[in-house]
């Protein structure tokens, strides 16, 4: 029988609804909580992706961290029953310690005895500038809320060691970015009958997430667009600490693709100043890790999140990327890009979050098969 005695966080004046903080005020089996760091260097040698999510009404806690590395991509995953202290953001050897609440954290993945070449770091992730609200995320399938979602995006420097498969990378300040989000609300977790929404398909979905990290300044940019191009999300945002937050338009992105696949290369983000001035933003990808792959987003066949695996669950492995076709599902997946940014002679460095599926009449993609020229 479940222990219904009050939990730690009952003492704060945190409550919004008159339920313990055990439980969630939503019944829904896909509620979650979660987050996601990206850590990269500027020369495009590695790409680290860690997070952490909890998954109140499954009973699930889960985690993830992913290095990409050449054509390797070194991945471990754990998973748990959610106890009581949501304090504690630790799963396996995955940890995220909150040091200052909206601007510094501690990341660790502790080495596997049994394997001391096998993916390891212990990283400062340090905000550089605020925190900041991404648009309310809703979406309905067949008529049903399926997504509803509140995040907030962050971006800053690191500092620290990663090791994996031999290499030891020093992470510093000024050769390293790091990005972070934070959400929660409802999102779909496997497992589900789909039941009508079956029907509901759409026939395509096109998706870009972009936080730029320049020395002196933040810029955030979202879309989501349908088949047509009809846009059902967006924001283009840039942040200075101590400044207002300046609103940059309507953004609209031509995308290079490489021939034969939707695996942007390179990209131009038009902007505009709220007195109409054009801003230019150039894109050159870096690094690629499609979050399919060890990351457990969907459609990836081996683990996703918020699936119950059992108690002390963790997984290590490595996967070859050298040949696209051994990992057919990461097409349909959305792909995490490090990326360099140009904007009237600054650089900047931060992700270029990208998935495109099915009809998009804008870049002039036919259906789900059809590629770049």
């Amino acid at each position: 029988m479940d222990d219904d005695r009050p939990v730690a966080l009952d003492e704060y004046p945190v409550h919004q609804a008159p339920l313990s903080m055990k439980h969630h005020v939503s019944g829904d089996r896909n509620a979650y909580d979660r987050c996601i760091f990206h850590v990269f260097d500027h020369a495009g040698r590695a790409l680290l992706i860690a997070g952490l999510g909890v998954y109140p009404n499954t009973g699930v806690i889960d985690a993830y961290a992913t290095l990409r590395t050449g054509d390797r991509l070194h991945a471990v995953r754990a998973s748990d029953a959610l106890g009581d202290d949501r304090m504690r953001l630790e799963v396996g050897p995955l940890r995220i310690t909150v040091d200052e609440p909206l601007k510094r954290f501690t990341l660790s993945c502790a080495a596997d005895p049994a394997d001391p070449d096998g993916l390891s770091f212990d990283l400062a992730w340090t905000g550089d500038f605020p925190a900041v609200w991404e648009p309310h995320h809703l979406q309905r399938t067949g008529g049903r809320l399926t997504l509803e979602g509140r995040r907030f995006v962050q971006a800053g420097r690191c500092a620290g060691t990663v090791r994996a498969g031999g290499e030891r990378f020093e992470v510093t300040a000024g050769e390293w970015t790091g990005t972070r989000d934070r959400s929660w609300g409802v999102r779909p977790i496997p497992g589900e009958e789909p039941g009508r929404a079956a029907e509901s398909r759409p026939e395509g979905f096109h998706w870009l997430w972009i936080p730029m990290r320049f020395e002196d300044r933040f810029l955030m940019v979202v879309a989501q667009e349908d088949a047509d191009g009809h846009r059902t999300l967006n924001q283009a945002l840039l942040v200075r600490d101590g400044h207002r937050d300046v609103q940059l338009g309507w953004p609209r992105t031509e995308i290079a693709y490489r021939p034969g696949t939707r695996h942007p290369e390179s990209a131009v983000i038009h902007l505009a100043e709220p007195t109409g001035k054009p801003l230019e933003i150039g894109v050159e990808v870096l690094a690629s890790s499609p979050l399919a792959i060890g990351a457990g987003y969907p459609p990836a066949g081996d683990w996703q999140h918020g699936t119950w695996q059992g108690r002390g669950w963790t997984d290590r492995r490595v996967y070859d990327l050298s040949d696209p076709a051994a990992h057919p599902l990461a097409a349909h997946g959305v792909t995490d890009h490090s990326a360099r940014f140009t904007l009237d002679g600054r650089t900047g460095h931060g992700i270029f979050e990208h998935g495109s599926f099915g009809r998009h009449d804008p870049s002039g993609f036919t259906g789900f098969g059809s590629t770049a020229p």
